[in-house]
């Protein structure tokens, strides 16, 4: 789960971690009083979205005057922010961060990152702050300052003073620099994080160390004990069948692709993409529907699927262990009587009941495409999806030779 930058920052301070001053607005007039309330004479607007890249994309106004905030506010507000880590879609901007722009000497990058491979927090850093850590890595990866970091004992005060040295700090500022690593650490450790990156890290004319910007994810499977962070979930900045689909517990993830997928199993359904692939097809979904899926649960997983327009085909593949294949069956049924389809629907069932199953499909009059196999089901998905695509092409040329005529 990812949180806005005001939220990470919030966090941080709680830890310790120095951040400027600010407050967060959700219109042009909070925005006026949020820079009246910090007080001085130079402000940044900030647009808040859980998507980095914001300044190149226009989304951070630095502001002299109260109509400058007001006018900035105006502009972002109720934007939708397109940066090269949100695509073509790009993100909404509900509310905007506030904050008084301090002038600072240099600019650094610090980030904490879950490195599963190594199965230990990583500590990265680099003078070279203000860039894209991948830039970073990819036009110097000497510049990048690493730490791999012993869960038995924790980030170590030698090793938050060695990153410091290396950054290039001056005496006074390796010791804010130090109680800024160590507690941000604490920070990621202590909420369950997978990610913390502040960029840029700054140093103040005054040697002070502040987090001018900061970007957090968390363990979604630890949400359960840590309530206050999961409060702090934004709906608006995720795609909207995703947060359906929670409300459903169902695990649904949107692609680019046009052959639905409605499979019971994690495993199963990355097996069933990638035979979707291999037969020449693109997956538009991952969506697991469970072990059971209940035809309740399998209607909902339908009016997901089918919600996106890009879809051409849908595949539903089950094997049933726990579950059972005539209770997939009918709630194949009950989506089709209920929910609208106009797709080619493909059905492959396995397992517990299967007979059951098969025979309800049969008997259920319904237009269905059935398959014994994942590697059968998968081809006869592709091969619907491409007659769909080539008849909805010759209706459109028709449509177009009927216009003209």
């Amino acid at each position: 789960m990812d949180v806005h930058e005001y939220q990470a920052k919030e966090l941080l301070a709680s830890f310790g971690v120095a951040v400027p001053k600010g407050a967060i607005a959700f219109s042009p007039d909070q925005a006026v009083y949020a820079a009246t309330e910090l007080g001085g004479s130079f402000w940044a607007v900030k647009a808040q979205i859980h998507a980095g890249a914001r300044g190149k994309a226009g989304g951070i106004k630095l502001c002299r005057t109260y109509n400058e905030v007001r006018d900035a506010s105006k502009e972002l507000l109720g934007k939708r922010l397109v940066t090269h880590q949100t695509g073509p879609e790009g993100k909404p901007v509900q509310r905007v961060y506030v904050e008084t722009a301090d002038p600072f000497d240099r600019e650094l990058y610090l980030g904490y990152v879950l490195d599963r491979k190594a199965e230990r927090v990583r500590v990265i850093a680099s003078q070279r702050g203000g860039m894209d850590i991948e830039e970073i890595a990819a036009q110097e990866p000497a510049a990048l300052i690493q730490i791999v970091v012993e869960p038995a004992v924790g980030l170590q005060q030698f090793q938050a003073r060695e990153i410091a040295f290396q950054l290039g700090l001056n005496i006074k500022q390796v010791s804010a620099a130090v109680k800024t690593i160590m507690n941000a650490y604490r920070a990621f450790r202590d909420c369950d994080g997978t990610m913390l990156e502040i960029n840029p890290l700054v140093v103040t004319k005054d040697d002070r160390v502040l987090a001018l910007d900061a970007k957090m994810s968390f363990d979604d499977n630890a949400l359960f004990r840590r309530p206050g962070i999961a409060d702090m979930h934004d709906p608006s900045q995720g795609d909207p069948r995703e947060a359906q689909a929670a409300e459903h517990s169902l695990s649904y993830i949107g692609l680019d692709g046009e052959i639905g997928c409605i499979v019971n199993g994690a495993g199963l359904a990355m097996a069933t993409m990638d035979m979707i692939k291999h037969a020449g097809g693109a997956p538009a979904n991952f969506l697991d529907v469970g072990g059971g899926a209940s035809p309740e649960r399998v209607a909902t997983a339908f009016r997901l699927v089918l919600s996106d327009r890009n879809v051409k085909a849908v595949l539903v593949n089950i094997f049933a262990g726990i579950n059972r294949c005539d209770w997939v069956a009918e709630g194949v049924i009950k989506a089709a009587r209920e929910v609208q389809i106009d797709v080619p629907l493909v059905v492959r069932l396995a397992g517990t009941n299967v007979e059951a199953g098969q025979k309800i499909l049969a008997e259920s009059g319904l237009d269905l495409i059935t398959a014994d196999t994942l590697t059968e089901a998968a081809r006869k998905a592709v091969d619907a999806c491409d007659a769909a695509k080539t008849d909805a092409a010759k209706n459109d040329a028709a449509k177009n030779d009927a216009s003209k005529n």
